[in-house]
């Protein structure tokens, strides 16, 4: 029987609920979750917190919704996926049935989206504000932050970098860009590219390293030497000279760049795999799975995976972090993502300026310390909860 299993049987909970319960019972772990619970939320209805569209509005007593109107595949299948995510925590279902029908949801949400979604490819933001002026509408219901990441209000006149609060005609509780964007409406709709790149980086680079780190720590020898060997070549390569490259040659592009931190962000992970994987293979029920003639498969990541991703698992909060700053580092440079907001790029208008715009530092940095040192403490309190060693409350 495996050690999870011990322990499980012991107890009388399953071993993943253990291992949350005593991670979140620290209070670094519950805060670092609420600032990420915040911008999962923030991400996923960004085009209804922050958007110049009417949420609604009544015109000769008829209803519309604009901002469904204008829903984009992407904002249907995150709204999709969030939705899927809290109703299969409620069901009773082993993890793996939870994933394939999250994975299967995922698959028909984009398909579906993609096909039959098509928003208006012209916006003309102005259009309500001069329909307001104008007394077109009965009535009209606005979002909590009334302008969308990519309105520069040309209709005001001459608008640029303003501090919170400054217009006497709008309300711009974080200030305005160099544009005339709202901040907060760019903070809020940037908060995706954040946690995407975290995410998606991250879940390349671990699964690149499980596999690999696991057939070198199980088979030894030759696989080993050859398995380490490539991840010594792949710990060389510098991540950002890297990225700076590839967005000379191919363009700004946030796919390329989620790729190219996934792919040069493996090997730690292998190393973790391959330590614990050399430790668990001499185990009684690794042998006797064996011994059983299960396939390679199955005690790879059935029977051995799970009592050895436990360093996998700390690594990979602090490696979203990293994920995270790389990004915001190449923003900041002034090489990120050109049409979609991110909270780098915000920092580099900070600073372009002949004088110190404050508020374009302190927010978007702010954002990105915040979120940093939320994944830093969930990662210390992961450590704390695997490591018995470390546990001081038990």
């Amino acid at each position: 029987m495996s050690n999870s299993a011990i322990s499980s049987s012991r107890s009388g909970r399953s071993y993943s609920a253990q291992l949350i319960r005593e991670t979140f019972r620290r209070w670094g772990a519950r805060i670092g979750l609420a600032w990420i619970g915040v911008l999962v939320v923030a991400a996923v209805f960004a085009p209804f917190i922050a958007t110049s569209h009417p949420l609604l509005l009544s015109i000769d007593g008829e209803l519309h919704s604009p901002v469904l109107q204008f829903l984009s595949p992407v904002d249907v299948i995150l709204l999709v996926l969030f939705f899927s995510v809290l109703v299969l925590a409620l069901l009773p279902l082993a993890l793996r049935h939870k994933l394939l029908v999250l994975l299967t949801t995922l698959v028909a949400a984009t398909l579906l989206s993609y096909t039959l979604i098509a928003p208006p490819q012209l916006t003309i933001y102005e259009q309500y504000r001069e329909n307001i002026t104008a007394g077109k509408y009965d009535w009209i219901i606005n979002a909590p932050a009334p302008y969308s990441p990519k309105d520069y209000l040309r209709d005001m006149g001459d608008t640029g970098l303003e501090p919170p609060l400054a217009s006497s005609e709008r309300t711009h509780w974080f200030g305005t860009e160099e544009n005339g964007a709202d901040v907060l409406s760019r903070m809020v709709h940037a908060s995706r590219i954040a946690l995407g790149i975290g995410f998606v980086a991250t879940g390349i680079a671990m699964l690149i390293g499980i596999i690999i780190g696991g057939l070198m720590g199980y088979f030894s020898g030759i696989a080993d030497i050859i398995g380490m060997r490539l991840v010594e070549i792949f710990e060389a390569v510098p991540t950002l000279f890297l990225l700076l490259t590839f967005v000379a040659f191919f363009g700004r592009s946030l796919y390329i760049m989620m790729v190219i931190i996934g792919l040069t962000s493996w090997p730690g992970y292998a190393r973790y795999i391959r330590a614990e994987f050399l430790r668990l293979r001499q185990q009684e029920f690794v042998q006797a799975a064996i011994a059983c003639g299960l396939p390679l498969r199955s005690i790879l990541f059935r029977h051995m995976l799970p009592n050895g991703v436990a360093p996998i698992l700390v690594a990979a909060s602090f490696g979203v972090a990293s994920a995270i700053l790389a990004e915001a580092t190449l923003s900041f440079l002034g090489l990120g993502l050109v049409d979609d907001p991110s909270w780098g790029q915000m920092l580099n208008q900070a600073v372009q300026a002949s004088t110190f715009n404050w508020w374009m530092a302190a927010f978007p940095g702010g954002a990105i310390f915040l979120t940093v040192f939320a994944y830093n403490l969930i990662g210390e309190s992961l450590r704390d909860a695997f490591d018995p060693y470390l546990n001081k409350n038990s």
